[in-house]
């Protein structure tokens, strides 16, 4: 796999024509952890020695949702193809099975023209999943992909006129690109369009066969859709399907980037991809949150939300590879546990208390960052006060592991927070923490109690933080609580009433 130190490697130096581009790849926090850190870097690509190949943006699909959303996405794609093309790139266009609507044009005449290269890897027709190179896909679409039924057959004739050809681009629908590419000394690739699942990965000029080949390829991650049925697993919204199938290929072949690059601003979202998005903040070694989180991420959020991870390096427990994803988060879930973050992270996460976002925190949130030791002269920094100002707790300790405790979920609370889970109590894995009493603005919604000890405490609770965002904390959160399906119903309901999206009845 072509990583990161590629990248970087190019950029030691910088031609006048140049390109600053920010490839987002994935780092293995450590081998055989199967956790990732997700880590943008800064590289500059000579713009005359890039292409940028257009997969598949037909006319028409035989999946009335995919030609919606390829309508949606060509004006903004448009608008990169012009950037592109003013600082030198070649635009490839590859529209599949369309040839003989572009024949005798300028564009399929100059692929055609491209001489045959010999090349130690095959140029195969079609690139399927390498099951030396990569795990399966993380969604099925073996039933086609499409919510809508229809009967699949051909729909299309060319590519989406909104989508302009000019002088000098090339048209192809085979190992042509490739060819054309190695004539006009392209060395890196930029690879849009359509469908990430199949034919971005898949087809002759696309990224399993580009990378095979030696070159430098990204994916641009918000210029894709994939073919995803929510119906199908991992049962989740199409646009985490989108998501998720992103995250293989920054795993397994290439990193990928946004139109931002080519035209600042934010990267494109589709009009119906309405999900919050959530960064959860991992970095404590008691409870096995690192594992937990992502597995509840996927089961009980992936139909409401963006979902990122920001892992602590397995190493430098103090470090947050990533942690800038904080800076464009929605909302945020704290699960530290006493670490003495870099202070340039900690101020991310003052910034987006400050704005009023929503804060979610588990367990050892209330006591996040209030390390042991503390080494200013390495930029680290603390927030004594955090349980108090932020999540509106008062933790002083808890009592022992070993006494089995019980959460009370009482009846005559109300709030939404409760929707669909039964009053009653459930033996829980967490020990009871000390946090009463709560701060005055704190709506304690659950309460939890040890056996031998007569005081209860409150579990979870909602805050309104110093800047008007909401909160909710639990101070649950063992690895046995996840088993809890009035628990996981807890910490999701939660996640959503503090984004402010509908809690499912």
């Amino acid at each position: 796999m072509r990583g990161l130190a590629a990248f970087l490697l190019l950029t030691f130096c910088v031609p006048a024509s140049a390109i600053e581009l920010h490839p987002r790849t994935r780092v293995e926090t450590s081998k055989g952890s199967g956790r990732y850190h997700a880590i943008a870097n800064s590289v500059d690509w000579d713009a005359k020695k890039t292409a940028v190949v257009v997969c598949d943006m037909w006319d028409k699909h035989w999946c009335p949702d995919s030609t919606k959303r390829v309508g949606e996405m060509a004006p903004r794609m448009n608008e990169v193809l012009k950037a592109a093309r003013s600082k030198g790139m070649l635009i490839i266009h590859c529209p599949s099975d369309t040839m003989g609507f572009y024949k005798d044009t300028p564009g399929r005449k100059l692929a055609q023209s491209a001489p045959v290269v010999k090349t130690e890897i095959p140029l195969e027709p079609w690139c399927r999943l390498d099951k030396d190179k990569e795990i399966a896909l993380p969604i099925d679409d073996s039933d086609g992909g499409c919510a809508t039924p229809v009967k699949n057959y051909k729909a299309w004739s060319r590519q989406i006129a909104t989508l302009e050809i000019m002088d000098g681009d090339g048209i192809t629908d085979s190992a042509e690109a490739y060819y054309l590419m190695k004539q006009k000394g392209i060395e890196n690739v930029i690879v849009m369009g359509v469908h990430t699942n199949m034919c971005v990965l898949g087809r002759p000029f696309a990224i399993r066969q580009l990378v095979r080949q030696g070159m430098n390829v990204v994916l641009m991650r918000d210029m894709t859709d994939t073919m995803y049925n929510p119906k199908a697993k991992p049962f989740v919204s199409h646009f985490t399907g989108t998501d998720l199938v992103v995250e293989h290929i920054e795993r397994h072949w290439c990193p990928s980037i946004t139109s931002s690059d080519f035209l600042g601003g934010a990267e494109f979202r589709f009009p119906d991809d309405k999900r919050p998005s959530l960064v959860m903040l991992i970095g404590e070694d008691e409870y096995k949150t690192e594992t937990t989180l992502p597995e509840f991420a996927a089961t009980e959020l992936g139909k409401y939300l963006r979902v990122s991870f920001v892992f602590s390096d397995d190493k430098k427990l103090n470090e947050f590879p990533g942690a800038e994803a904080i800076k464009n988060a929605d909302a945020l879930l704290i699960s530290v546990r006493r670490r003495a973050m870099p202070k340039v992270h900690l101020d991310l996460i003052r910034q987006h208390i400050a704005m009023g976002k929503p804060i979610i925190g588990i367990r050892t949130a209330s006591h996040a960052f209030e390390p042991k030791t503390l080494d200013k002269n390495a930029g680290q920094d603390q927030w004594v006060d955090f349980d108090g100002e932020v999540l509106g707790g008062n933790y002083t300790g808890h009592h022992g592991a070993n006494i089995p405790t019980f959460a009370i979920i009482d009846a005559e609370i109300k709030h939404p927070i409760l929707t669909g889970i039964a009053p009653g109590e459930w033996k829980v894995g967490s020990s009871l923490y000390k946090s009463a009493p709560l701060k005055s603005k704190a709506v304690p919604i659950a309460f939890g109690r040890a056996e031998k000890v007569e005081a209860k405490e409150p579990i979870a609770w909602t805050y309104t933080s110093d800047g008007n965002g909401r909160v909710f904390y639990t101070s649950l959160g063992h690895v046995d609580d996840f088993k809890i399906p009035g628990f996981r119903k807890l910490l999701r309901n939660g996640i959503l009433w503090a984004v402010n999206v509908p809690i499912p009845e």
